[in-house]
Formats: C-alpha cells, structure tokens, sequence
C-alpha cells in the first residue's frame, strides 16, 4: 500500500482505519489536509487535570520566554465508541504533520466539547507559533436550550507546519458582502470583503442538492473556503475522516488532488457516487499480517 500514491498518480480513497493509511503514505506530499474527526460525545466525563510546570529545560515555550514542560497524564475518559479520544486522536495528528508539505497546512474541525484540549495538543505537536486561527463556523439549527446558551457552532483549528513560511492566498478565496456596505467605498461594497474567523454559513439543506444523506456532511461552501485560502490548483490535499467527500468533490471542482481515507461502508457508498466525475482509486486496506503497514512511514523529504 506504501506504493498506492504517486505524484502524477490518481485522485485515492481509501476504506479502513485511517492510522495505517497515513503511515504508509511519503512524507511532505500534502499542502492542505483537512481533518473532521468524530466529536466525543459520550455522556459520563471524566478530566484529570494537565499538570504544567516551569521547567528550564521544557521544550513549551510560554509568557516571557520561560519554557515549560507538560505533564500529561490520562485526559479523557468516556463510556463512548472512544474510551480513550485522545489516545485515538492524537497519533493521527502526529501523522498529520509529517504528511505536510513544508509550507503546508492542518485544519482540525472540532466542536466545543474538545476544541479547548485540542489546542493544547496541537501547541505542543505543532508548536504554539505554529498556531494560525481558530475558526468559528456559526450555524442555526436544531433544539433551542433554555438552560444555557444554545450552542450553535462549531470550532476549526489551524496550524501550519512552519510559523512563517506557509501557503495562504486570500486573493482565491471568495470574499463576502460587508455587514454596512454604506461605509466603505462603492468598489469595496461591490469587490465584498476576505471572511474574517467568524463564518456564518447554514448546514448542508436537508431538501437541497447537495445533501446527500450522509448524516454528518459538513457544506461546501465551509471546505471550499479552507480549500481555496490553503492550496492552489495542482496540488495535492487530504481528508482521514472523509465521511461524505465533501473534500474530495470541492477538491476536484478547484483542481486540487485528493488522498481520502473512511472506514465506514455507508461513506465509501456514497463518495463511490459523488466522487465519480473525479475518477478516484478506490483501496480496501490490506487483510493479509504479512502485508499490515508498520507506523511511521517513510521519512518526509528535507
């Protein structure tokens, strides 16, 4: 399977546990991957606090330049599909990281339940100054709380692999109408303005065209927006937690090559039928011990 991907090789989705297929991949080969990871949402939580203290020879840097070393012991505990989210999560994002390009960029879809432990997972993989936004993509749908806030969004998370050298073309992206067109010149109004970190854009239509039936789609207009702002025409992007192919069809509708990855068999289904103008390669992962793909992968160019 290490052989599977090519650089003038077909678009690739993939069928089984996501862990395996990264590892077998080349490092450096994405410059965008996208990752929509199940939310945790078992009902009994348990958090053990995350001890940091002050170390000199920490390798977290904080306030001052005075590192710190983190201490972490078990996180999360939860009677969920995972007992342990993070010990599932978190060499993904290790993965991740090796599977960027050196300019390249990671987008972590989260709901609020995880963003915050995210964050201090993603600083000490990636590196606090690697830290590019954190996204709110704000919605209206669903039951009204009337004990709480109702919550109505949900948080992405961006990290580059490199603090300054990374790939970003606000020029791509499609701009939207300014909330007071009446104070800004009439070019402006009409050019509209680069999104800012808050993103209000409804759910994908339950009677719309774009649906199609895979219960956690996430809308088009979300990923193309990561798409355009995080690649350019030509290069090569990815989705481990692909579900519907959102990724894939805007991918192949900008130009972009896709890597995708799901285990589950209804999403194979469906990106079997959304995916096909794209002729994407469809993988079952390798059944045979012998042919089992050892963690690590080959080492990313330098």
């Amino acid at each position: 399977m290490s052989s599977a991907w090519r650089p003038d090789g077909p678009n690739l989705v993939f069928q089984g546990d996501n862990l395996p297929v990264m590892a077998a991949l080349p490092g450096g080969i994405f410059r965008l991957i996208y990752l929509d990871p199940p939310f945790n949402t078992g009902r009994r939580q348990q958090r053990e606090p995350m001890v940091v203290k002050r170390d000199e020879q920490g390798s977290r840097t904080g306030f001052h330049g005075q590192t710190y070393s983190c201490i972490r012991q078990q996180a999360l505990a939860y009677d969920d599909a995972f007992a342990d989210y993070w010990g599932f999560l978190e060499p993904r994002l290790q993965q991740a990281r090796r599977l960027l390009t050196a300019d390249g960029t990671l987008y972590l879809h989260l709901d609020y339940r995880e963003a915050h432990y995210a964050k201090v997972v993603l600083d000490g993989l990636y590196g606090r100054d690697c830290f590019l936004n954190e996204i709110i993509w704000a919605y209206d749908y669903g039951a009204r709380a009337t004990k709480r806030w109702p919550a109505k969004h949900d948080t992405i998370l961006v990290y580059t692999k490199h603090p300054k050298n990374y790939f970003f073309d606000a020029a791509a992206v499609d701009r939207e109408p300014y909330m007071a067109p009446g104070l800004v010149t009439p070019e402006k109004a009409a050019r509209g303005k680069l999104p800012t970190d808050v993103w209000w854009h409804t759910i994908v239509s339950p009677t719309g065209n774009e649906k199609t039936g895979y219960p956690t789609q996430k809308p088009s207009g979300i990923v193309r927006r990561i798409v355009q702002a995080s690649s350019a025409p030509g290069d090569w992007v990815a989705d481990f937690f692909a579900g519907s192919g959102t990724l894939g069809a805007v991918a192949g509708q900008l130009g972009r090559r896709f890597v995708l990855a799901d285990a589950h068999p209804d999403a194979i289904g469906v990106m079997q039928t959304r995916l096909a103008p794209y002729e994407p390669s469809f993988r079952a992962l390798p059944e045979s011990p012998a042919e089992a793909v050892e963690p690590g992968g080959p080492e990313e160019p330098r």
